[in-house]
């Protein structure tokens, strides 16, 4: 049997729950083919489906896993993670003061310095010079106003925002399972 030779690094698998739906979708609930090998190990997941290459150790030849679910149903979250990542999705990997999309960083609208807090209610995405020009200004002292007022952003309006960003790769035997829920939309 003769496979294709690609990096074992080149072959992240895809992992779903057990209703077979993505765990995530942005990110996308990807593993690196280590993990993969072993949770089949653990007889954590089962293996949807394969790539074409195979790994080898002295005496075991394993194909490695494209697609795996978990065997054990794991409930989504209701309620997004405040995260940096989660801040530039709901913000569109976009500067809230002037809409550069490079050298991201986000900015607290008020300033920590003068009692603002980490939450999705004060943060939002800035491009450096955006962010190194405000300091630790109040918008209205440096007439620096955000774009689109911060808030808590639902699973389902992540989720829209993300269909604009698609990841770098896509295995082709992912396909089918990378569709979105209209029970998500609002």
């Amino acid at each position: 049997m003769q496979f294709a030779q690609v990096a074992p690094e080149a072959c992240p698998a895809l992992v779903l729950n057990a209703d077979y739906r993505p765990l995530s979708y942005y990110p996308l609930s990807l593993w690196s083919w280590q993990d993969t090998i072993k949770a089949v190990f653990l007889d954590r997941v089962n293996i949807v489906s394969e790539y074409d290459r195979v790994v080898r150790s002295p005496t075991f030849e394993f194909r490695l896993p494209s697609v795996v679910s978990l065997k054990t149903y794991v409930k989504p979250s209701r309620t997004p993670a405040f995260t940096r990542f989660n801040v530039f999705l709901r913000d569109r990997f976009t500067c809230q003061y002037c809409g550069d999309h490079d050298d991201l960083t986000f900015d607290h609208v008020i300033p920590r310095s003068k009692g603002g807090q980490t939450t999705w209610e004060n943060v939002v995405a800035a491009c450096s010079p955006c962010n190194l020009m405000k300091g630790g200004y109040l918008p209205h002292q440096i007439n620096m106003f955000p774009a689109q007022k911060p808030m808590r952003p639902s699973v389902a309006q992540l989720h829209r925002n993300g269909r604009l960003f698609p990841p770098n790769f896509l295995h082709d035997s992912w396909q089918d399972y990378l569709y979105w829920d209209t029970e998500l939309e609002p």
